[in-house]
């Protein structure tokens, strides 16, 4: 307006030709596409399902999809006056305008969406999703993939694709969103002026793909549990690459939430999150958010007032040309955060095994019943056998009665047949009248009470080579740290 030397207080006269513009382009843009524009009044509307249906019935070839308009709160300028200072200028205001939503497929970058308000300062809101960016990349590279929503479930080259997701160029965006602009809102030729395109809101997140279902079921339920009890704020700023102080004034917490479609644990710190849910059952997603790009901080190069510039660590700009260095802090964050929940047990194969050594089992007409490990008699069959003097050469009838003096050889002998029916031992067969452990019991998750009727994992020590032993089938360690009871973990 100063350029044109418009005053002030003639600022609506000025911005009204523009905003008939603004709504021009979109009524022209929508005939020539063979659409109309939806005027929403509906607080609760979701635009998502709208799209989703339009898409399953117009297909997926490139060109505008939908166009919306909504009445919204937006941020503009009002004319003032000063009294005192008899100054007249324009101050920020919170107001409600016309505001179009352009959803289109372009033929780079997918499903995208352009938010133009009609009203001054006419700030636009851009929307696309990696996901849909790389998709179109492994289609022009002929690489197969599986894709559902926006997760891929199948790739064919899981390291290429992770390449090409790592190459996205700012520079490249930028030119395209300069075309958006200037397609969906052709003011700023009128007026002189070009955009600056800035990071409003970032997310960022690393798949873990099963092959079943199943397999991340098991320990699906485990891993939120766990998360949500023993996160801690210090452990939620060390996965955003914080450390905290007693100076920091901002909220932290954990929430669970359960939704039609699973459950999620949410960690925030202030305007950055990070989260973990599942999706289709298959797919354990690991992701960071953040609405202030500025929290998080990189070495960058600082330009100080006086001219002079340096090298150091400095919060990250907005500018769309920080997307590189987010990308490596956001990633950064999902490995530490993922790092944690790898080390947290899995109880599943455990209970599994449990519930087997519980069962009672059938052998040529005769029952053999299970083992109860809350009973005493039974752990203390448990604690004998587990020796690790027994990981070299087995155990016999005879060595079992040293240690269980209260029994007899029968007693022993139909205590090892119950061994050997349920799966947990078999019959050496370099020495006959030893008993061996199955193969099938040689996890590294056992089912065992370590005195307290808790079921744990049984963990073999890190020996050097002169503390093992060589045994008939590997080496296997001498002096096995056992937190309870049952096989033994081989360590090749």
């Amino acid at each position: 307006m100063a350029s044109k030397a418009i005053v002030y207080c003639h600022c609506v006269s000025f911005v009204k030709p523009l905003t008939e513009a603004i709504k021009s382009n979109a009524e022209a843009l929508a005939a020539a596409a063979g659409l109309q524009v939806d005027y929403i009044r509906k607080k609760n509307f979701r635009k998502e399902d709208k799209i989703k249906a339009v898409l399953k019935e117009r297909g997926n070839q490139p060109g505008l999809v939908w166009i919306f308009s909504a009445l919204e709160p937006c941020t503009t300028y009002q004319p003032w006056h000063d009294k005192g200072s008899g100054r007249t200028y324009l101050r920020f205001d919170d107001g409600k305008c016309l505001h179009y939503y352009f959803y289109f497929l372009d033929e780079e970058l997918g499903l995208c969406y352009v938010r133009v308000p009609t009203w001054c300062p006419f700030r636009l809101q851009f929307y696309c999703n990696g996901h849909n960016w790389l998709a179109r990349q492994l289609e022009r590279r002929k690489i197969a993939y599986q894709m559902l929503d926006n997760a891929f479930v199948e790739i064919g080259d899981w390291a290429r694709a992770q390449q090409i997701a790592d190459d996205w160029k700012p520079e490249r965006l930028h030119r395209r969103l300069d075309e958006f602009a200037r397609r969906y809102c052709p003011i700023f030729p009128r007026i002189e002026a070009s955009y600056h395109w800035s990071l409003d809101t970032a997310e960022y997140a690393t798949d873990i793909v099963f092959h079943r279902q199943a397999d991340l079921q098991g320990l699906y339920g485990e891993l939120i549990r766990t998360a949500i009890h023993t996160v801690k704020p210090d452990d939620i700023a060390t996965f955003l690459g914080k450390k905290l102080n007693g100076n920091y004034q901002d909220e932290m917490g954990n929430r669970y939430n359960v939704r039609i479609e699973g459950t999620r644990v949410r960690h925030s710190m202030g305007m950055s999150s990070i989260k973990m849910y599942d999706k289709f059952g298959r797919i354990l997603r690991i992701e960071t958010t953040t609405l202030d790009v500025t929290f998080f901080q990189h070495y960058r190069e600082v330009e100080h007032r006086d001219g002079t510039t340096a090298m150091k660590f400095a919060p990250m700009k907005k500018t769309i040309y920080s997307l590189g260095a987010l990308r490596e802090v956001l990633a950064a964050a999902n490995r530490r955060y993922l790092e944690f929940v790898s080390v947290i047990d899995d109880p599943s194969g455990g209970i599994h095994k449990l519930g087997k050594l519980s069962q009672t089992v059938h052998e040529n007409a005769r029952s053999y019943r299970g083992f109860n490990l809350f009973d005493e008699q039974d752990e203390l069959l448990f604690q004998a056998i587990a020796r690790g003097e027994f990981n070299i050469s087995g155990f016999q009838n005879k060595r079992l009665r040293d240690l269980l003096p209260q029994l007899n050889s029968g007693q022993v002998s139909r205590l090892l047949k119950r061994l050997r029916t349920h799966g947990l031992i078999k019959n050496s067969p370099k020495h006959p009248p030893s008993e061996d452990f199955c193969q099938d019991w040689q996890e590294p998750y056992y089912v065992g009470t370590n005195g307290r009727g808790s079921v744990g994992r049984l963990q073999a020590e890190s020996t050097p080579k002169d503390a093992r032993h060589r045994g008939r089938r590997g080496w296997w360690p001498r002096y096995p740290s056992l937190r309870g009871t049952t096989a033994r973990r081989r360590c090749d």
